[in-house]
């Protein structure tokens, strides 16, 4: 079996980075977080507390559906931490990965915010935590995924994504 392509996706707060790392870890697989693929002016609008427009994230969604394609070529499979908040970001990836499988982490608002206040040294400010969740368009059935509440430590929800993905 081929090591599959994994988006960690939701909202900035639900621990992405943290939980695709270590799912990265139990696959064997490479990682990326997609925070280091935004370009710069992505990045200044943001830390501006100014939130993204789709015509911002569409150079960044690319990179994204770069990464995951050479990592599908090169049959390593591997794991990015993504935002992917809507639909039409994830046909994007999709495209490019057709294969690709989805875990959306979801928290309470008043959780990320408490995360994202706590956060130190990460561009995005809490103030944007309403702005994503508005945005955000759930897994619909037709995607292949899963949704995973972070109310378990991230070794758990690693843990439980790698054996839904009949990998663990």
């Amino acid at each position: 079996m081929r090591p599959p392509c994994v988006v960690v996706m939701g909202v900035s707060g639900t621990g992405k980075s943290t939980v695709g790392r270590l799912l990265a870890d139990r696959l064997g697989s490479p990682f990326a977080d997609a925070d280091d693929l935004h370009p710069p002016a992505n990045i200044a609008k943001m830390s501006a507390g100014v939130a993204l427009t789709d015509e911002d994230r569409g150079p960044w969604l690319g990179a994204v559906g770069r990464w995951l394609h050479d990592r599908m070529v090169e049959k390593t499979g591997g794991v990015i931490a993504c935002s992917a908040l809507k639909r039409s970001y994830r046909d994007i990836l999709r495209t490019a990965a057709p294969e690709v499988f989805f875990v959306h982490l979801t928290a309470q608002r008043e959780e990320l915010i408490e995360r994202m206040t706590g956060r130190r040294g990460h561009y995005m400010p809490a103030s944007l935590v309403d702005s994503q969740l508005r945005t955000l368009e759930p897994l619909d059935a037709a995607e292949r995924g899963v949704v995973l509440h972070t109310d378990r430590a991230p070794e758990v929800l690693a843990e439980n994504a790698a054996a839904l993905l009949h990998i663990g």
